[in-house]
């Protein structure tokens, strides 16, 4: 038989069971996570003009065509494709969803077209829509299963770009490897034969690419939105005798090359899954609304601050941090509260005048208060190109100088979360109850936890999006 890199990578995940008692737990745990964080980030500026458009097309309005599945803190349902969209762009838009490494996003291209779907094929009797004589599919189980083996997918096609550092990316990372990924877990959710799956993901790598130009702008999240849309469609096509090439990630003209050219690794595609890499040991769980590497400072400068106490501007003559290379986060000067998110300078400068960040450290407001911007223009950076740039061995040093001539120093080899300082499931759940409280209220927030804390057997995901709704 013809080898064929793209089918031997579909077939393994397909096969893989993804059901053990420790999947199953974290995959809940994540699903939890990013539904807080969406709903958090749904009344975003971003989704919000996109979910105003969805409406103005006719979704979810009076006499439009609706849709079966919940765009989440918008009011209205959708179809499939659109509300995968909104939310994705939802679940990141505040950049507060788990890290993965190499550097992924691999919650948002993923976790929003597994609900849509499941949302669309929940509970239908005689059948699955579109597909008839099927049998039906839905329990929440299967979308942990799903989502394991979209979060493994992602990781094995990101170990084979060989661009493990995020100075070395050009391309924003979701966007490349989400689409595929998706469409992998939505055909392993639609019940897909390895053909049609191997077709999912060859119509899906026509969709990838996401430019990391447009960091700190509202596209950023939508490279997210895009990747959940664009496979859960692959997927659907597929199912109804969609074509593409049958080995898309190989080859002269594939995914790989196409991307990465000789760098492109097929190896870790097909290496041996055992409980699978990317959730063994899983994410860093982020505890700040930033971009991952700010975390690094942001910790540094809470522990300055810590040795300090409070402090205003006046009080600071100058700060330094030594950080690797990393040119898209050396913003000195961000133009507004969402470049501020991806800003060393920023986000080291709101911990130590504020001792806390959070969502409101990220609006324009703040980032044009007086305050700050004095602090901004004695801030100095150092790019050094003998510290790791990958998240697993980096570490930061901030020296804070006072004008009363005392100066203070602090290192952070790895903030609370990550692989090397991880946190237990009570942190996260109590991250979410913060998170869903502030946006859908105490009984919404409630009656979400006691959705997804159900036995597996009665675990819901029409009667989870019903709580948020």
């Amino acid at each position: 038989m013809t080898h064929n890199l793209t089918r031997d990578f579909v077939e393994l995940l397909l096969d893989w069971p993804a059901d053990s008692a420790a999947l199953q737990v974290r995959c809940k745990l994540l699903l939890l996570d990013g539904v807080a964080v969406a709903a958090a980030g749904a009344a975003q500026p971003g989704p919000t003009i996109l979910a105003d458009l969805a409406r103005a097309d006719g979704a979810g309005g009076a006499g439009g065509p609706g849709g079966p599945a919940t765009v989440i803190g918008h009011g209205f349902s959708a179809p499939v494709s659109v509300a995968a969209r909104i939310n994705g762009m939802s679940m990141h838009v505040l950049d507060f969803e788990p890290m993965w490494n190499p550097a992924n996003h691999a919650l948002s291209p993923l976790l929003p077209a597994l609900l849509a779907l499941a949302q669309q094929r929940e509970g239908c009797v005689g059948g699955l829509v579109g597909s008839p004589g099927s049998p039906a599919i839905m329990q929440g189980s299967a979308v942990l299963r799903a989502l394991a083996k979209g979060i493994e997918a992602q990781g094995r096609l990101r170990l084979s770009s060989n661009q493990f550092e995020p100075a070395q990316l050009t391309l924003h990372p979701p966007g490349v490897v989400g689409p595929i990924a998706c469409a992998l877990a939505c055909a392993d959710l639609l019940g897909l034969d390895a053909q049609a799956a191997t077709m999912a993901v060859g119509i899906a790598a026509s969709r990838c690419g996401a430019l990391l130009a447009n960091v700190g702008s509202h596209t950023k999240a939508l490279h997210c939105g895009d990747a959940a849309a664009h496979g859960l469609e692959a997927a659907l096509l597929a199912e109804r005798g969609f074509t593409a090439n049958a080995d898309v990630l190989a080859g002269p003209r594939g995914w790989g090359h196409a991307f990465f050219g000789a760098k492109f690794d097929a190896k870790p595609l097909l290496a041996p899954l055992g409980e699978g890499r990317a959730l063994v040991p899983g994410p860093s769980w982020k505890l700040y609304p930033s971009q991952f590497g700010t975390h690094f400072g942001i910790t540094a400068a809470l522990d300055a601050r810590a040795r300090l106490g409070p402090v205003q501007a006046s009080d600071i003559s100058r700060i330094e941090l030594r950080t690797p290379a990393m040119p898209y986060i050396d913003r000195p000067v961000p133009g507004t509260g969402l470049e501020g998110k991806f800003s060393w300078q920023y986000t080291a400068t709101l911990a130590l005048l504020d001792g806390k960040v959070e969502p409101a450290t990220f609006t324009d407001e703040r980032r044009h208060a007086p305050d700050v911007d004095a602090l901004l223009k004695r801030f100095v950076l150092i790019a050094d190109a003998g510290i790791p740039g990958t998240f697993d061995a980096m570490h930061v040093v901030i020296t804070v100088h006072l004008t009363n001539g005392s100066v203070v120093s602090a290192r952070c080899d790895a903030p609370l979360g990550s692989w090397r300082q991880p946190v237990g499931d009570d942190l996260i759940l109590a991250k979410a109850r913060s998170l869903l409280e502030a946006a859908v209220g105490t009984d919404r927030m409630l009656a979400t936890l006691d959705a997804v804390a159900r036995p597996l057997a009665a675990f819901s995901i029409r009667e989870l999006l019903a709580a948020l709704s």
